[in-house]
């Protein structure tokens, strides 16, 4: 698949399911499993949100899908669905709580199995589907080498220089960088709510030290633009821990006041007759609140009430709906527009359900019964 193919979008993570709450705070706005399913809802929400996105919300391959502009297919909407490209952010920050969560109290061997055996199965269904769909002759996306498709498999892809199978792999390339931080600094250590604070802080001096020092390592290593996020998130978990956490409110808010900055430094542009949006740094800036709004009111237990246990499939479908909507969704899109010749807002919809279809699948059939057999061999193998 050529660099076109998979044009690194503006923004778009995927994360894991929230494991067991540790600690008094197991049954706050949690259902009796210990789930919060409010927050598996929200992952939904932001992964329907970068595939509106993808779908109507920018150019590039996705045009050709619809045979035009998806401007031309969404004259109304097109707009809206470009502020999609923001669930990735409202992703970060769930998984900043998420992670949290997962890794307190856990060794870090247990929290490294955990973390291959939820990203590594569904992943490696996703790049060989993907890679086999697209060397099909009927289709018309270029496909990645062999070489670059099996260093796919390593989600090491990004930095190692090669052709991305998935165009939404380089979210995961930041999450994996964010699970070593949080593991090298809380969780091998032990975590502890001061260790916890502290590694947020320095965090975030450090991460505005790089940026400032212009360093690609350090841009690299510390993510200047995505480090408030899941930063803020940690801050979210502190508060679901303790209401009157002040450090926890503080944490986030500080995440929050950055991560909206590189928000809008990231996807705000003057106003271009040749853009495709015409995103307003006002409107970035409210989809950014909300999304922190919302892991908010579930950290403090305001969205108690949201606990329909349907919520629990719905987080379970976003990670696999997540890797594959966008280049599978090409090929649905041009089936049924340009074939079939349904209505564009039809396609859209049937797309959206053939991908949550898939999911469920992947869900069923492969991490069901992959996650706790890969999770139970690298936790009890040879040490």
């Amino acid at each position: 698949m050529t660099e076109t193919a998979v044009s690194r979008p503006a923004t778009a993570p995927a994360d894991a399911t929230p494991g067991p709450l540790p600690g008094p705070s197991r049954s706050r706005g949690a259902g009796g499993d210990g789930r919060l399913r409010a927050l598996d809802g929200l992952r939904l929400v932001a992964a329907l949100m970068v595939a509106a996105y993808h779908y109507g919300g920018r150019g590039g391959d996705v045009a050709t899908a619809w045979g035009t502009s998806p401007r031309e297919q969404f004259p109304s909407l097109h707009g809206l669905f470009a502020y999609g490209c923001l669930g990735v952010q409202i992703f970060f920050v769930i998984s900043g709580f998420v992670i949290c969560r997962s890794g307190w109290g856990r060794p870090l061997r247990s929290f490294f199995a955990s973390r291959v055996a939820r990203l590594f199965p569904a992943y490696w269904v996703a790049v060989v589907l993907v890679t086999a769909v697209f060397a099909l002759p009927t289709v018309a996306y270029a496909t990645v080498s062999p070489s670059d498709a099996l260093l796919n498999l390593t989600m090491l892809q990004q930095p190692l220089g090669a052709d991305r199978v998935l165009g939404v792999c380089w979210t995961l390339w930041a999450e994996l960088r964010f699970y070593a931080l949080f593991a090298l600094c809380v969780v091998l250590p032990g975590a502890t709510r001061r260790r916890v604070v502290l590694f947020c802080a320095v965090w975030t001096l450090a991460a505005a030290l790089a940026q400032a020092s212009g360093e690609p390592f350090l841009g690299v290593l510390l993510m200047p633009e995505y480090a408030p996020f899941f930063i803020g998130g940690i801050g979210l978990y502190l508060v679901h821990r303790d209401r009157r956490d002040v450090l926890g409110w503080g944490i986030a808010a500080v995440g929050w006041a950055i991560g909206q900055h590189y928000a809008v430094a990231g996807l705000w542009h003057a106003p271009d007759p040749h853009a495709f949006s015409q995103r307003s740094s006002a409107g970035i800036v409210v989809v950014v609140t909300l999304g922190f709004a919302a892991v908010a009111a579930i950290a403090a237990g305001r969205l108690s009430r949201v606990n329909w246990r349907w919520l629990t499939t719905a987080g379970a479908l976003t990670y696999p709906f997540y890797l594959v909507h966008e280049h599978l969704g090409w090929v649905v899109i041009g089936f049924l527009h340009r074939r079939v010749g349904l209505p564009s807002s039809v396609t859209f919809a049937a797309t959206v359900a053939s991908m949550l279809v898939f999911a469920w699948l992947v869900n069923r059939y492969v991490e069901r019964w992959a996650t706790p057999r890969l999770r139970g061999a690298l936790t009890t193998g040879p040490r």
